[in-house]
């Protein structure tokens, strides 16, 4: 792809920072310099914060990305009519119109995904509670997105800088996460993150895999997890010629990637691989969704509702999730497709 890429634009909750941060956004020069953004919201959503901001631009209610204009100024709006009126939702409170609203865009988003119109999505923060009430058949946008699309179990990689995170799970308690951690599982998502770093251009990826207790167990003195399920799986992907490392232990192996020793780490629970990544850079931490028909990425943070609506959200972590989809974009091929 030489000409640049189409990115979809989620603003996520409608009642949360996602929307004024998405605008922010898009009133930089440089996102219509690497990409041709289309915004998934409603009218009266976008006008408020326009307003609010105090911002120079012009809203293009389009229903094709084809009748847009890719110009700086000028916000290209898929209208999801969803909230006809700003005043239908308190900014900053959890409800479920919000909630049902930020489902509508994403599902539009992935229509057109699925149609080609565009070529990459980015998600803005969604409010779990929101969907609950508003009745979202979903416990996340990872979850949304397999279903939407026919994926089974899509892979989640954070990106910042030049540490990638895997994970080998994500939303479930921690000892429940501990039980997941299996050698028939590690050795799948050992293939499948290594498969899916080639699908981003990683001709020849080396990745390692966090051990999961202190010193990856010191042979089982703190645990045998490593000796007897995650130690296997790796000796068996390097037998089946796969460049793995581990497991190493989790006090260490972030910071060796980050500095290039791999090209990106298995982390075996979602606070595990969070912690890591946020704590370099927690607002240049992008969440990238591998294994659908497109690339999705998402800003790493929530729906801020206590700030929400006063101007004073970062934008930071949207314009990153809007560059590495820009740049992935470009080279991104779904395995099997």
């Amino acid at each position: 792809m030489n000409e640049k890429p189409i990115i979809g634009i989620t603003v996520g909750d409608p009642a949360g920072i996602g929307p004024e941060i998405s605008i922010k956004a898009l009133n930089d020069e440089h996102i219509y310099d690497i990409c041709n953004p289309v915004l998934f919201a409603d009218y009266s959503v976008v006008r408020y914060y326009i307003d609010l901001l105090g911002i120079d631009a012009g809203i293009n209610i389009i229903s094709e990305p084809d009748e847009s204009e890719f110009t700086h100024g000028i916000i290209n709006l898929i209208d999801a009519d969803q909230i006809k009126d700003i005043d239908d939702i308190e900014i900053g409170k959890i409800s479920g119109k919000a909630g049902r609203a930020c489902s509508a865009y994403i599902e539009k988003a992935v229509d057109m995904a699925l149609d080609s119109q565009i070529n990459a999505l980015v998600t803005g923060p969604i409010n779990k509670e929101a969907w609950k009430i508003g009745g979202v058949p979903y416990i996340g946008h990872t979850e949304m997105l397999g279903e939407l699309t026919s994926v089974k179990d899509p892979l989640t990689m954070f990106q910042v800088n030049s540490l990638r995170i895997f994970f080998l799970t994500r939303h479930i308690a921690l000892r429940k996460a501990c039980d997941m951690i299996t050698q028939s599982r590690v050795s799948d998502y050992i293939e499948r993150c290594i498969v899916m770093l080639k699908a981003l251009g990683i001709e020849s990826p080396h990745l390692a895999v966090a051990g999961l207790n202190p010193h990856s167990g010191e042979h089982g003195l703190f645990g045998d997890e490593e000796v007897t399920e995650i130690q296997p799986a790796v000796n068996s992907a390097r037998q089946g010629g796969l460049n793995v490392s581990g497991p190493v232990p989790a006090d260490s192996v972030f910071w060796a990637c980050a500095n290039g020793k791999y090209d990106a780490v298995l982390s075996l629970y979602h606070d595990q691989g969070h912690i890591a990544a946020k704590t370099l850079d927690f607002y240049r931490t992008v969440s990238i969704t591998l294994g659908l028909p497109f690339i999705r990425t998402s800003v790493d943070h929530g729906t801020a509702m206590d700030i929400a609506g006063q101007g004073i959200a970062s934008s930071i972590s949207m314009e990153e999730a809007i560059k590495v989809a820009s740049a992935y974009a470009k080279v991104y091929g779904q395995p099997g497709a």
